[in-house]
């Protein structure tokens, strides 16, 4: 039987938020329903500008006296820094532990992780594994899994499509269904208000979401994260993370659906820095290309 594989992943950083009203805080705050990460252990979402741009995206772990958020360690004290802004005279505390506290990887097996610390699945998608967040300095010796690299990792995720912010888009320019946050569990429509809410539920009753991540491949190496995705000179998006193939590269594109479908239905190659790409839906998305006279998700 296969091992499975794992990796610490140094560009991640962990920040807490306890305390007595830790929950109803947070609940006002991310996008996610709080309940059901007591429920699970773990869950997926972000911390919207008022404006329903991502300022951070966040996997969140439950511990016993409160969250574990995984989120770039590059952003966790400026995370830390806009929380407790919000924090006012809740009761909550508020801590970056990303200089004692790692963030881990497994994948490619079906079988949790026995660790000394919180462990979760992905709640993004099953196929991504589990997460676990451990003191710094934690040996890691599990039955079933061998080391990897972190760069295998963000293979691994990349090949699944699904993006990552600050490595397949920009923090404050992509809204939520821009990066398929909908189809990947790191949004609740039923609770109640949070920063962002109301532009992201008006896209999602509506389906007016016309920009998407979807998977792209090419026979040659694709260009770096950030260059255009062009249709006869146009620009219909934006290029994400990528990795080598047997076959040549695979990577996550941001694109516009509508213009993108009326490239290919006509036969125009879409590329990016002159390399012909490929275009797929990831297999978990609900949306679905555009038809005749539909913009984005079906909004005519």
């Amino acid at each position: 039987m296969r091992n499975g594989s794992y990796a610490q992943l140094a560009d991640r950083g962990a920040v807490f938020i306890g305390g007595a009203e830790a929950e109803s805080f947070l609940q006002n705050i991310v996008t996610t329903d709080m309940a059901a990460i007591d429920a699970t252990g773990a869950g997926f979402g972000a911390l919207l500008s008022p404006q329903g741009k991502i300022l951070f995206d966040f996997l969140i772990l439950k511990v016993e006296d409160g969250y574990l958020f995984d989120l770039p360690r590059a952003l966790a004290a400026d995370f830390q820094k806009r929380m407790t802004l919000y924090r006012l005279r809740a009761k909550v505390e508020i801590a970056n532990r990303s200089e004692s506290d790692a963030v881990y990887a497994f994948w490619n097996s079906d079988t949790p992780p026995v660790l000394p610390g919180p462990v979760a699945r992905d709640p993004r998608l099953a196929a991504l594994g589990f997460r676990a967040i451990l003191p710094v300095g934690t040996p890691i010796a599990v039955a079933g899994y061998e080391a990897a690299t972190e760069a295998d990792y963000h293979a691994w995720r990349t090949g699944l499509t699904v993006p990552e912010g600050g490595r397949d888009f920009s923090f404050g320019d992509a809204f939520p269904h821009d990066v398929d946050m909908d189809d990947l569990g790191g949004l609740d429509f039923r609770k109640g208000c949070y920063v962002g809410q109301e532009i992201v539920s008006r896209m999602e009753h509506r389906g007016t979401a016309r920009r998407r991540a979807v998977a792209v491949t090419s026979a040659a190496p694709l260009p770096p994260a950030g260059s255009s995705i062009e249709a006869d000179g146009k620009p219909i998006g934006t290029l994400g993370g990528s990795f080598g193939t047997d076959t040549g590269t695979a990577g996550i594109g941001l694109i516009r659906l509508d213009r993108a479908k009326s490239a290919l239905d006509q036969g125009i190659a879409v590329t990016s820095g002159g390399v012909p790409l490929a275009i797929a839906l990831p297999p978990f998305a609900r949306f679905d290309w555009p038809g005749d006279g539909e913009d984005g998700d079906g909004a005519a």
